[in-house]
C-alpha cells in the first residue's frame, strides 16, 4: 500500500499476542496498553532519498537550535519571551554551558513529511522525549522481520557514548515501576548505557539542605530524569530542586540549558532572528527557510495555522485553525498547559496520510538526535494532532 513517499508493508500477524509477548521480552512492554492496540503491526517505509534529506536537515537544524539557545543565554527578557519559568533563570546564567551541539544529548525532532516528500519541522523535544524503546529496540526488529532497512541501529551505541560522558548514578521517572512507558524508557537507556545506574521514582525524591536524596536517604549527585524541567515552577519542592542544582550538589541530565531547546518559543526566536538576517550562516538560513515553519508569539497569519503551549506535550494544548482563522480541531485528551505557559502560533503543515490496518492515519515522523547525531526514526500515526491516542508504527527506509 503506497502513499506517496511512504509505502506501508506487511499485514498484521493473526497471532498478535505472541508477537506482543516477544516485544515485551525485548523491553517494549506497552505494545498493547489498557486494552488498546498502541502498536500497529505493519511497517511504514520511507523512500531513501527523502530519508537522506531528512537526516541532513536534522543535522543543520540541530546546529540552528544550538546556536539560537546560546544566543539567548543571559538575556532574561528573552527567557521571559520564550516562556522559561523564573525559577530556572539563575541556574541558566550560573551553570557552565555544555559543549557545542551537546546542550541536549538526548532529543527528538518531530517532522511533518507530506505524501509528496515536503519536510517541515513541527517541534523539538530536547528535554524528556519518549519513544526511545519503540525506535531503538522495536523498530529495528520489526523492520528486520519485514525485510526492510532500519537506520536506527546506531541508537544504543550513541546512548552509551552520551552516558559515558554524563555518568548519571540514578535515573528517575514519575511512577517508576507503574507507568510502563516511562519506566521502560529509562530501563532501556540504563541497559544501553552499560553503567550501574539505580532507577527510582521521582515521587520518592526529596531535598535536604541542598542535597537530593531518594526514599532511602541515599544522596544523588548525578541524575537522569524523565521529568520536565518547567514543572519546577509548578511542583511543590521545585525551588528546593533548583537550589540543589544551582549549588552544584546535583547535576541533572539532560542539563538545565536543554529547557531552552525544549521551549517552542525558541522556534519563534529562531524565525525572528532569521527574518532580521541575524546570527545564521547561509546553509543555516537555507535550512530555516526550507524546513522550518513561520512561528510567532501572536497569530499574524493569513491562512491556516496552529497554536500550542510553549511547553505542551503529547498533543496537549494544540489547536488547528482553518484558512479563515476559525478553530477547526483541538486536542481535548492531552493535558492543556496553555494556562501555565505562553502560547506560540505556527503556520500549519500537512502530515502524510498512510493506509494502515487501523484505517487511514496521519503519520508524524520523529528523528532522534543522540549525542549530537541524528540517528533514529520514530513513527506515530493517528489524527491530525498527534496525541496520547496515537499509535506507534515502525518506520524503515527503502
Amino acid at each position: 500500500m503506497t502513499a506517496g513517499v511512504f509505502e506501508v508493508v506487511g499485514y498484521p500477524d493473526p497471532d498478535r499476542s505472541a508477537k506482543v509477548e516477544l516485544l515485551k521480552e525485548m523491553g517494549f512492554g506497552w505494545a498493547d496498553l489498557e486494552g488498546e492496540s498502541y502498536w500497529i503491526d505493519q511497517v511504514a517505509v520511507l523512500r531513501k532519498d527523502v530519508y537522506q534529506e531528512l537526516e541532513r536537515a536534522s543535522g543543520i537544524l540541530w546546529r540552528v537550535f544550538d546556536k539560537t539557545a546560546r544566543y539567548l543565554i543571559g538575556k532574561r527578557d528573552l527567557y521571559h519571551l520564550i516562556g522559561i519559568p523564573p525559577v530556572l533563570w539563575e541556574m541558566l546564567d550560573l551553570l557552565p554551558v555544555p559543549p557545542e551541539g551537546l546542550i541536549s544529548r538526548y532529543a527528538r525532532f518531530d517532522f511533518a513529511v507530506s505524501n509528496d516528500g515536503v519536510i517541515k519541522l513541527l517541534e523539538l523535544n530536547a528535554d524528556t522525549p519518549t519513544g526511545y524503546v519503540e525506535a531503538a529496540i522495536a523498530t529495528p526488529w520489526l523492520c528486520g522481520q519485514a525485510g526492510v532497512e532500519s537506520p536506527n541501529g546506531l541508537m544504543p551505541g550513541l546512548v552509551a557514548s552520551a552516558w559515558a560522558e554524563d555518568r548519571p548514578d540514578t535515573a528517575a521517572c514519575v511512577a517508576y515501576g507503574t507507568h510502563l512507558e516511562d519506566s521502560g524508557t529509562i530501563e532501556a537507556l540504563v541497559r544501553h548505557s552499560g553503567l550501574d545506574v539505580q532507577c527510582v521514582d521521582c515521587l520518592d525524591l526529596w531535598v535536604n539542605e541542598g542535597t537530593l536524596r531518594d526514599g532511602e536517604g541515599r544522596a544523588i549527585g548525578r541524575l537522569f530524569a524523565l521529568y520536565p524541567k518547567e514543572w519546577m515552577a509548578v511542583d511543590e519542592g521545585g525551588d528546593a530542586l533548583a537550589y540543589a542544582i544551582e549549588s552544584g550538589n546535583l547535576q541533572l541530565f539532560n542539563p538545565p540549558h536543554s529547557i531552552l531547546l525544549q521551549s517552542k518559543g525558541l522556534q519563534a526566536a529562531a524565525w525572528g532572528l532569521f527574518e532580521l538576517g541575524l546570527l545564521y550562516d547561509r546553509e543555516e538560513r537555507d535550512a530555516i527557510e526550507r524546513y522550518m515553519l513561520p512561528t510567532y508569539n501572536k497569530p499574524v497569519f493569513e491562512g491556516s495555522f496552529v497554536s500550542k503551549s510553549m511547553f505542551g506535550r503529547e498533543g496537549g494544548s494544540v489547536k488547528l485553525y482553518d484558512t479563515q482563522g476559525n478553530l477547526e480541531i483541538e486536542d481535548l485528551e492531552g493535558f492543556d498547559t496553555s494556562a501555565l505557559f505562553p502560547v506560540v502560533y505556527q503556520k500549519r503543515a500537512e502530515l502524510a496520510r498512510i493506509p494502515t490496518a487501523a484505517g487511514e492515519l496521519h503519520l508524524l515522523t520523529g528523528m532522534f538526535v543522540i549525542n549530537g547525531t541524528p540517528c533514529g526514526l520514530l513513527g506515530r500515526a493517528g489524527g491530525p494532532i498527534t496525541g496520547n491516542s496515537s499509535h506507534f508504527i515502525a518506520v524503515g527506509v527503502k
